[in-house]
């Protein structure tokens, strides 16, 4: 989800160097470009963790019953567990793979008939696509990193696998139930340098087509700050993410349908560090 192209790694020095000891002549502009685009051309490797503070709302069914899902991140806080979530990228500037992930797990008990009941969710989400920069718009100028300045637009297609599971333990026994669905999807990607430091990153999809949910819907945007943090150059990135699922298929019942029509949102904070 944070992702940067790789910078170029000829320092300004050198490229000043080389213009005072000699005449730049079209040979050597040429040996210029050619050494710029083959820099630009390695791969890269941008991992970026994050940490999504997601509200859900909506509504579900399960086992013939039907409920509003209303749960703001604070009362998922009070039953958090364990959460990981994170990026990682491998471009060369032009084209691109990713893979994003979420695994989030929570438990809480009730009590019912002097009883004790047990509730475990874990809610795991992986996607995996690829990209390619189809336009870009030169701005003039260049980043901290020595790329140019630019605006890209860049289409991008892949798959959203979405898995819930619920651990249930009651008057001694325990069950456990899931309902599994893959997305396939397409969108656009938009990465902007306002100035030199300072970065804007859009991305929106749509999905499912009835192969997986009947719909699915992913958009976020990011505000984000150039710098360099142990020796890589980092974006430290904050915005805001959506994610909204309408899945339907037969529950573990087989009498009945198990439904998941929600939307996940909230603000986002992580870091995109190139290797």
């Amino acid at each position: 989800m944070l992702r940067f192209s790789p910078c170029v790694p000829m320092s300004l020095f050198g490229l000043v160097f080389c213009m005072s000891s000699m005449a730049f002549s079209p040979s050597r502009a040429a040996d210029f470009d050619a050494e710029r685009m083959e820099a630009e051309t390695e791969w890269a490797v941008i991992v970026s963790p994050y940490a999504w503070a997601a509200s859900l709302n909506g509504s579900g069914s399960l086992a013939g019953f039907d409920t509003d899902v209303d749960v703001p991140f604070s009362e998922i806080f009070d039953h958090l567990d364990f959460v990981l979530m994170g990026n990682v990228e491998v471009t060369n500037g032009k084209w691109g793979l990713y893979f994003d992930g979420q695994h989030v797990q929570t438990s809480q008990d009730e009590q019912a008939f002097a009883h004790e009941i047990g509730l475990d969710i874990k809610t795991t989400t992986l996607s995996a696509g690829a990209f390619f920069k189809a336009y870009e718009i030169d701005l003039g100028g260049q980043t901290v990193f020595g790329k140019p300045r630019t605006i890209a637009f860049e289409p991008t297609a892949g798959v959203r696998w979405t898995e819930l599971k619920a651990d249930v333990s009651a008057f001694g026994t325990s069950t456990t139930k899931s309902a599994d669905w893959t997305d396939p999807f397409i969108g656009l990607r938009m990465n902007a340098d306002l100035t030199e430091r300072w970065n804007l990153f859009a991305e929106a999809d749509i999905g499912g087509f009835d192969v997986g949910s009947k719909v699915s819907v992913n958009a976020q945007a990011y505000l984000g700050y150039r710098m360099e943090m142990f020796g890589k150059p980092t974006i430290l990135r904050a915005g805001y993410r959506l994610l909204y699922q309408d899945y339907e298929n037969d529950d573990f019942t087989g009498a009945n349908k198990f439904r998941w029509d929600v939307s996940q949102h909230g603000p986002v904070v992580g870091f995109s560090m190139r290797f």
